[in-house]
């Protein structure tokens, strides 16, 4: 192989997924999933994991960083990176190719690009001095340390203060300080159709609302998960917290809900092309094409090089 890693990325609803499953069957590699909210357990629905995809003619493809880590955890960039190595080191030990599949795309950017980054703890003090100040004052703090690319960063005023304490904790440590293997991957972007893409999302959304995405929130907050913590995990889980809190109509969450999701997708392409002005080559494929057509061209890119 002249790759160390297949990447497959594209927005939600683009079916990364299925086609990962199915390269993976070709190929008899092994998955490694780069979805930022995936990683947690029995929040299923909601994030999507649709793990019968992983399923391909009766074989079950092997995935990793799927359920690794308990609802209400803040989750995060570095551990991410800390996990892939794991998963990528045991993956190749056994000269088996990895496909790293999924939309977070600065989870998928810092392990391609090899970002350098080291766990930021808590500050106390900064936390106790921010408390009080509202959402507006807290993003035009964060707007000083930078230029705000991710809008999730200011979604509540949580996410907010624990990225200034990420912004200040960088501001006065050495970034250097750790390192991170280069990887040559190939890289695939499922492109879709803007309107078949919002006629999927808006598919998906009724779907899994029938097949109980509201029990699913409501057993959480039932398992003694806050609703602060939910809703810090942003897109389905903010919006149905809030309705099951009783702070929005089924009818509001419903359309509130599906414009998120809708604005996510933008933004999801938005930093994948922003990738490839930062030097990524992306090979786009058409998602609409037929399954075994996109195998072969990704596998005909594998041995191109």
């Amino acid at each position: 192989m002249n790759y160390d890693l297949i990447t497959i990325l594209g927005p939600t609803a683009s079916g990364k997924t299925p086609l990962a499953a199915a390269l993976a069957v070709q190929l008899h590699a092994e998955i490694i999933s780069g979805d930022s909210r995936q990683v947690y357990r029995r929040m299923d629905l909601g994030t999507g994991k649709d793990l019968a995809d992983y399923v391909v003619d009766g074989y079950r493809v092997p995935y990793h960083l799927i359920d690794i880590a308990e609802p209400g955890y803040k989750y995060n960039v570095f551990e991410f990176q800390r996990d892939f190595l794991k998963a990528y080191d045991d993956i190749r030990s056994r000269n088996i190719l990895p496909i790293l599949c999924g939309g977070t795309g600065m989870y998928l950017e810092s392990v391609l690009k090899g970002y350098k980054l080291l766990p930021v703890p808590e500050n106390p003090e900064l936390r106790v001095r921010l408390a009080d100040k509202s959402l507006e004052e807290l993003t035009a703090i964060l707007s000083s340390y930078k230029k705000l690319h991710n809008s999730t960063d200011v979604d509540t005023a949580k996410r907010a203060i624990r990225a200034i304490e990420i912004e200040e904790y960088y501001l006065h440590q050495p970034v250097e300080a750790r390192k991170f293997p280069e990887i040559h991957s190939l890289i695939i972007g499922v492109d879709i159709d803007r309107e078949l893409r919002r006629e999927k999302i808006s598919r998906r959304l009724k779907q899994r609302l029938d097949e109980g995405m509201v029990d699913e929130v409501r057993a959480l907050i039932d398992g003694r998960i806050c609703p602060d913590d939910l809703i810090y995990y942003g897109l389905e889980y903010k919006y149905l917290t809030l309705y099951v809190t009783g702070q929005l109509t089924f009818d509001e969450m419903y359309h509130q809900l599906e414009i998120a999701i809708h604005q996510f997708a933008k933004r999801q392409m938005t930093w994948f092309r922003g990738m490839e002005r930062r030097g990524f080559t992306i090979h786009w494929i058409d998602a609409t094409r037929p399954m075994e057509e996109k195998v072969n061209e990704i596998i005909g890119l594998l041995n191109k090089e």
